[in-house]
């Protein structure tokens, strides 16, 4: 049987601590039995000094991506996506000149995925401020993967959705990067009732799980108490639970936030469905703070990323860790081969 085709990572925010994080991790898989191969896309440039500074190989520029497996062990095989940084890189300093390479980093990556020849993306860090200030239109990653992606067929329902995984909780959210009093208005049963089709269909084809089972999380404390503390369960949440459940979806009703995320009330579900951002990323960054992992859902291709930022404050000092880079890694090849 054939090799499967290599991850690709994108080198993020090269002035943050992605190409630090990249090469640390290369150091780790090169010795992993049976880890497999992944390629860096972005400035070759940019890894060959950070790995100076590291006191690692320099990395190893490919000419196509057929080569990565023998280059794998002797350095990280980077490609060169082929647009300058535009600017001196300096650890720590933001700089939009950067933000061209940066995009042209994701776009490869997703281009090598739909064609075939790489089996996941992985994304390194980027800084909204630089891509922003150089006129980048998407709140996000997720959402430029999404438009990237848009004419390409998807199995199963289309997102893009947020899933955060670590410490053995996996978390879906409904609403993302929004203020709170905004994500109350966008909690609605069409959004809601969609997050939960996606994520019931991405567990069973990304994560080979034949009958998931989804927590729903409450939005008001105890879960509304019967409505004392709020209906949104008794008028929203609940009714809609029954639907999804008589459409084969097992999916408990709304339960409490506080006590749905110890290790007895974890042991009863796949996924749990939350509904605005800290509610789902407090108990994971809690329970796995340097390994969570950003995964997507409902897109033609595998994504993850790591689950932090560029840490612009520690870059360029040798102190980063990859664990979380590692555990993306990881993931992303679970994900591919779920998928094959």
């Amino acid at each position: 049987m054939s090799r499967p085709s290599p991850v690709v990572v994108s080198m993020g925010d090269p002035a943050g601590i992605g190409p630090e994080i990249i090469l640390k991790a290369w150091q780790s898989w090169r010795t992993a039995p049976d880890a497999g191969t992944f390629v860096a896309l972005g400035d070759v440039a940019a890894f060959a000094t950070t790995a100076e500074q590291l006191d690692l190989p320099p990395p190893r520029q490919l000419a196509t991506l057929s080569d990565a497996d023998d280059v794998m062990p002797r350095g990280l095989p980077v490609l060169d996506v082929g647009v300058s940084l535009g600017s001196d890189c300096i650890p720590g300093q933001a700089n939009a000149a950067h933000a061209a390479c940066i995009k042209a980093a994701i776009e490869t990556g997703v281009r090598l995925c739909l064609d075939g020849q790489a089996s996941a993306l992985v994304t390194a860090p980027i800084a909204k401020s630089v891509m922003y200030a150089a006129g980048f239109s998407f709140p996000g990653h997720t959402e430029f993967l999404a438009e990237l992606c848009a004419d390409h067929p998807v199995i199963g329902p289309r997102g893009p959705a947020m899933m955060l995984a670590g410490g053995g909780l996996r978390v879906v959210l409904v609403t993302i990067h929004e203020p709170l009093a905004r994500a109350l208005t966008l909690i609605t049963p069409d959004r809601v009732d969609a997050i939960a089709r996606l994520t019931d269909a991405a567990l069973r084809r990304d994560f080979g799980i034949a009958r998931p089972r989804l927590a729903l999380a409450g939005l008001n404390p105890h879960a509304g108490e019967a409505g004392a503390l709020g209906d949104e369960e008794l008028t929203l949440l609940n009714p809609l639970a029954a639907r999804l459940r008589a459409d084969g979806i097992d999916i408990t009703d709304a339960q409490p936030p506080d006590t749905l995320f110890h290790a007895e009330a974890r042991a009863g579900y796949d996924a749990a469905i939350c509904l605005y951002h800290d509610q789902g990323l407090i108990p994971v960054k809690t329970l796995d703070f340097h390994g969570g992992v950003n995964i997507t859902l409902g897109l033609p291709i595998v994504r993850t990323s790591p689950d932090h930022g560029t840490a612009f404050n520690i870059a360029g000092q040798g102190i980063a860790r990859a664990d979380s880079l590692l555990a993306a890694l990881n993931q992303a090849t679970r994900i591919a081969a779920c998928r094959r």
